[in-house]
């Protein structure tokens, strides 16, 4: 930045020598300075100046081009640099977040300030870098007209100061309230793509496309006609001022050859004030566009810093699963999804012993889901405590206690998601492709009652599943589920209406498979097929979020709810 505005100075001071030798070489062979210097290379006639000065004239503009372009580059790198950095920042706090967290937040609003903010605040910075660049330059080119004459360059500076100034104080308010809208018709543009997509099966049988495009129209046109004012808000000053100067410039030569008596004199003066002008604008306009976008892209910083105050747990990526050999207990276990949200659980106790096949049983609401959830660590308990071998998960001393119980627990839930990659890598959820192992996804698979399918079809392991599994049926893909929790080794197992998708013959051989892991698996189980419940040692029935009955499935089973 610097170099560009020392480069700007040097380009403007050698017009003054250049045009005054063109119009009046003699004048300036008489300055003694030009005239030794002039010697010493050989040169003894004032016409001789002409090529050393057009020499000089046009490496200076050529330096002073090459040193903006790589200004320019730099900028740009720049930029991109701390813009990754920041939409890096941004998704991993937000990946730490607390389940609850999570639950509470609307995903469209993620994944605009993931993608579409971050990718305007990396404009914005673009923007600042530039108004810094272009502050530099005008200072160097203000001092080189204050050289020159220092009236005229304070006139000149003050005009187009005052001018933008009041053009700013006008848009202000205007760029940073058309901000608001452009983020919020944004939101609103993707959560129409994500609801018609999402649903594309019920959209397509219910012939709702008009439905969506409406509601797809109604943010898209909105937000592109602000973009294009914030757009025009930013760029009008230019065209408005660049007359004012030209006229300015007229206006000043008239009264200098009036003044002065003549215009030998006067035209180098007069160009070289015209060429600093020139270059003046140009820089005066690109900071008034690059606030106009700081303005313009407000609430898009807005946006990416709330995500990056979003706090970090102390220990991150823990993947070293907590020792486990006696039991869980939730003692008085209470538990609300929000302040003014009746209580999901009201003082539950509940102990599970190492190796266990705990049923749940329940009518909808009654806190099923709920309870896994808080045994495998993802909600914390409004009150009461939740012991892992007598250790409290939740204690505040201890927080690697709760990271490591993760990594004991796996989760088959009666939805499974599926990423858009090979199968081998859907079975080992989250793990890099070089880490896999191989034989164990295969004896996952075994283990899963799919390894048959998947060895059938021309790819195997290898095959690509589609987005979130679409090339797969529902039981595939919740066997994929189970054979992912048994890749996984976890010490505890919970499988949430993890069969609900399966015909009765392949449940019954996913649970035979299941009855005879090893006993030191703790496994809890919900589910409404009262088959599935045969399996477990002892069954669980809530009612309102406490446990009613306890004990072997026969009892509890044949028992009236």
């Amino acid at each position: 930045m610097l170099a560009s505005g020392i480069s700007e100075l040097m380009s403007l001071g050698a017009v003054l020598p250049f045009l005054g030798v063109l119009s009046n070489p003699e004048q300036l062979w008489q300055q003694p300075f030009i005239k030794e210097l002039a010697s010493k290379y050989g040169l003894s006639q004032a016409n001789q100046l002409i090529i050393p000065a057009t020499a000089a004239f046009a490496l200076a503009a050529i330096v002073a081009a090459v040193i903006r372009l790589a200004n320019l580059w730099f900028n740009g790198k720049l930029a991109a640099a701390v813009g990754s950095d920041l939409s890096f920042e941004a998704y991993k706090r937000t990946l730490y977040q607390p389940f609850g967290v999570h639950m509470q937040r609307n995903s469209s609003v993620v994944m605009q300030t993931l993608t579409t903010q971050v990718n305007r605040s990396v404009i914005a910075l673009t923007s600042l870098l530039q108004m810094l660049t272009a502050i530099v330059v005008a200072v160097g080119l203000l001092t080189g007209l204050l050289l020159i004459d220092w009236k005229v360059a304070l006139a000149t500076a003050a005009l187009f100061a005052i001018a933008y100034s009041v053009i700013a104080k006008f848009t202000k308010r205007e760029l940073s309230r058309n901000s608001s809208k452009i983020v919020e018709t944004s939101r609103l543009v993707l959560k129409a793509v994500q609801e018609g997509l999402g649903a594309i099966r019920d959209v397509l049988l219910d012939s709702s496309q008009a439905t969506y495009l409406v509601i797809y129209g109604r943010a898209d046109r909105p937000q592109r006609q602000l973009e294009t004012k914030n757009q025009y808000l930013s760029a009008f000053p230019r065209f408005a001022l660049e007359a004012v100067g030209l006229v300015a410039i007229a206006l000043l030569g008239g009264f200098l050859v009036l003044h002065r008596g003549g215009s030998s004199g006067v035209i180098p003066l007069l160009g070289a004030l015209g060429l600093g002008a020139q270059r003046l604008l140009p820089a005066l306009q690109l900071i008034y566009s690059s606030w106009a976008n700081l303005k313009g892209f407000n609430a898009d910083l807005s946006g990416v810093l709330l995500l990056l105050e979003q706090p970090l747990p102390a220990n991150l990526g823990t993947r070293v699963p907590l020792a486990f050999s006696q039991s869980i207990c939730l003692n008085s276990i209470h538990f609300r999804y929000g302040r003014d949200l009746p209580e999901v659980l009201q003082g539950l106790d509940l102990q599970i012993n190492c190796g266990e096949r705990i049923g749940l049983i329940g009518c909808t609401g009654s806190g099923k889901s709920t309870l896994a959830d808080l045994l495998m660590g993802l909600l914390v308990p409004s009150a009461g405590r939740l012991l892992v071998d007598g250790l409290d998960l939740h204690e505040l001393g201890h927080p690697e206690r709760l990271a490591a119980w993760r990594a004991a627990v796996a989760h088959v839930p009666q939805s499974i998601y599926l990423a858009d990659s090979s199968i081998a890598e859907n079975i080992a959820f989250g793990l890099p492709r070089h880490d896999i192992n191989l034989e164990r996804v295969k004896l996952a698979a075994e283990q899963a009652q799919i390894a048959s399918f998947i060895e059938s079809i021309p790819d195997g392991y290898l095959s690509f599943v589609g987005e979130r599994g679409i090339r797969l049926s529902g039981g595939q893909r919740q066997r994929i589920g189970i054979a992912r929790a048994l890749y996984k080794q976890a010490r505890v197992i919970v499988l949430d209406e993890a069969t609900s998708a399966l015909d009765a013959r392949t449940e019954q051989a996913v649970m035979d498979a299941v009855d005879c892991f090893s006993r030191d698996l703790t496994i809890l189980m919900i589910a409404h097929r009262l088959s599935t419940m045969e399996y477990c040692d002892r069954v669980v029935r809530l009612r309102d979020g406490v446990v009613i009955a306890s004990g072997p499935p026969k009892e509890i089973l044949s028992a009236k709810d």
